[in-house]
């Protein structure tokens, strides 16, 4: 009977090594080596053929007249806000990585955050229209955990207010709105190169846009915005990205559709598992999108489910799995923004969000067990969820 229990009940972990949350998948350096050697013996360390070679790449996969390599998606997002010139109100979502709203901070901008429609974990159209305002500078939207968002009806809000439309695609690679690769809507996306993502350069990031001089500027920007005559066109900053990054990051291209079509078998055995098992509810995807799964995110309800999500996690964590609740708190509640927090309880959704959505371990390469052992774990959690709030 004790094996019939969840783990944290004195049951045996189902788990019989651990299973993490991610686990980025890496070339063998001999994949690498020759590259590598031509750089150290070149000495062009940065600004050299590969990045020039991995941009054309990326360019060229997403459809774009320009691809701009940068340190970070952090990075990428501070300077396309500054080189925009924002420094007033912005429209952006709380349910994001703190990135989207610190870059705006560091431009000189100010958040206004608006709801989610926690359905698609994506900007509520409807609140984005409610908060537009005649001083308002630009909206930016997120593509979270992947998941296009609802692009054609941002741009349209963005054309008719004339403001500009910044995706933050920091999840992007690998994701398709209406079959086509995120990376050439609105004025431009900016994209993350880190290891949790499906394109891995190590550290990293990817401005895509097709505006010639918003690219020229981003060029001149990562490079302190020198103007090429040792002068300043704009204050820039360091923003490069290294040679070592930039060939991790063709590699990591070559393999992005094996990685986004194995995401997406994925995402249907943990839905086909799980979807009966009350309280447990999955994020929407347009039919004619695919979400990348750079998560694979489960919302729990309580009332339904029978224990938190909170308590889950930590059930989950005595069965030797990882899992991760993003983003709580939401950016509007964190110490560093509550300066322009909107007034208590006008972001409902967001904060309920914020409480019941659960990241499950999800990477390019597993095996089906692994989902299946993740999806027992939780099921059998599930049917203890009484004695567990009980005694927890």
């Amino acid at each position: 009977m004790a094996d019939l229990r969840p783990a944290i009940l004195g049951g045996t972990p189902l788990a019989t090594s651990p299973i993490r949350l991610v686990r980025p998948v890496l070339p063998e350096f001999a994949t690498l080596a020759a590259d590598v050697e031509q750089t150290l013996i070149s000495g062009m360390v940065t600004k050299g053929q590969h990045l020039a070679a991995f941009e054309q790449a990326v360019a060229t996969h997403l459809g774009v007249a320009h691809a701009i390599a940068v340190s970070s998606c952090t990075t990428g997002l501070a300077l396309v806000y500054r080189a925009l010139g924002l420094n007033g109100p912005v429209i952006v979502p709380s349910f994001t990585f703190m990135a989207t709203v610190s870059a705006l901070i560091w431009a000189g901008a100010t958040p206004r955050f608006v709801e989610i429609d926690p359905t698609t974990t994506n900007i509520d159209l409807d609140a984005v229209r409610a908060a537009l305002t005649p001083e308002v500078q630009a909206i930016v939207a997120v593509h979270n955990f992947g998941n296009p968002a609802a692009i054609a009806e941002l741009e349209a809000i963005a054309t008719d207010a004339g403001i500009p439309l910044i995706f933050d695609a920091a999840h992007g690679f690998g994701a398709q709105y209406d079959g086509r690769p995120v990376g050439g809507f609105g004025t431009a996306e900016c994209f993350s190169l880190s290891p949790t993502k499906l394109l891995i350069a190590g550290e990293g990031g990817i401005v895509a846009t097709n505006n010639d001089e918003l690219a020229h500027k981003i060029r001149t920007g990562r490079e302190y915005g020198n103007d090429g005559k040792y002068g300043s066109d704009w204050a820039g900053l360091n923003a490069r990205m290294a040679e070592y990054n930039a060939i991790m990051g063709r590699y990591s291209l070559e393999q992005l559709e094996q990685a986004a079509r194995q995401r997406s078998q994925y995402a249907a055995l943990y839905w086909a598992a799980l979807f009966a098992t009350p309280g447990i509810d999955f994020q929407k995807v347009r039919p004619n999108d695919r979400c990348s799964y750079k998560d694979y995110s489960i919302t729990i309800e309580a009332s339904e489910f029978g224990i938190s999500r909170d308590l889950l996690s930590k059930a989950l964590a005595a069965e030797g799995i990882d899992s991760r609740a993003y983003y709580d708190p939401p950016v509007h509640r964190h110490a560093a923004y509550a300066q322009f927090a909107p007034a208590e309880g006008s972001l409902p959704k967001t904060d309920w969000l914020a409480q019941s959505s659960l990241s499950l371990p999800i990477h390019s390469e597993m095996e089906f067990s692994t989902i299946e052992t993740v999806c027992a774990a939780i099921k059998r959690i599930q049917l203890f969820g009484e004695e567990l709030a009980a005694r927890l």
